[in-house]
């Protein structure tokens, strides 16, 4: 039998509202990020771990708030007056520590989106308090901010987190493969990420595509697969 031809296109995230799954380990998060007119102080940092929703999550705060989002590296290059008219959404704070420039230039976005009487939201994979920042002023602003924190995923998320991202590379995995990633997989969002990539590398040109054999083979050569897990 011929093998089945498949082009390899990259993945195009949906970073929509119905795409961002809600399940107990996230609906907090979300619950704090929709009330963003009434955020305390007008800013919110969203903390999780790599992968966990952060970005999509702040796709979502900006189209509903019209907000700007920005990643930390290019802050000392922006233009603040122009950026700060409206609400602005920073990736990444906690990257800018030790460098003066991008501290200096969040210090002033801060107070310059707030005084423009918008919205300022961040994320981080840390609280504030762990930044190690140099600038005193710009350390005691982000501690002084309200933390949504996203938890470790669980069943029900890590499941459709896999489900998307499978969807984002056009690939239809067995039936069985899903419910077998999430049991014997590492319980991250990051690790997520990685076994779909991997499985999307391996289906390539296969007649079968993503089966649990498949899967088994991708966690066992990422050195994910647990001894115990079945054939």
């Amino acid at each position: 039998m011929p093998q089945q031809m498949k082009f390899d296109i990259p993945a195009r995230p949906a970073l929509g509202r119905g795409d961002f799954y809600v399940t107990e380990s996230n609906a907090v998060a979300l619950g704090l990020v929709d009330t963003w007119p009434d955020w305390p102080n007008g800013k919110l940092v969203l903390v999780g771990p790599n992968g966990s929703g952060k970005t999509h999550l702040s796709h979502v705060w900006c189209a509903e708030s019209g907000g700007t989002m920005i990643a930390s590296r290019d802050v000392a290059l922006a233009d603040v007056p122009a950026l700060c008219d409206g609400p602005v959404c920073i990736e990444d704070v906690e990257r800018v520590a030790g460098d003066a420039a991008a501290e200096n230039a969040l210090f002033h976005i801060h107070n310059l989106v707030l005084a423009n009487g918008h919205s300022l939201l961040l994320t981080a994979t840390t609280p504030p308090s762990v930044w190690n920042l140099d600038l005193p002023d710009l350390a005691s602003r982000m501690v002084g901010t309200t933390v949504a924190k996203m938890s470790p995923p669980d069943d029900l998320l890590l499941s459709a987190v896999i489900a998307k991202l499978f969807s984002d590379r056009q690939i239809v995995p067995m039936a069985d493969v899903i419910p077998y990633l999430v049991r014997w997989m590492p319980r991250s969002f990051e690790a997520a990420g990685q076994v779909v990539a991997h499985l999307d590398r391996a289906a390539l040109g296969t007649p079968k595509g993503v089966t649990r054999n498949l899967a088994r083979i991708a966690l066992a050569e990422l050195e994910f697969r647990e001894e115990t897990a079945p054939e």
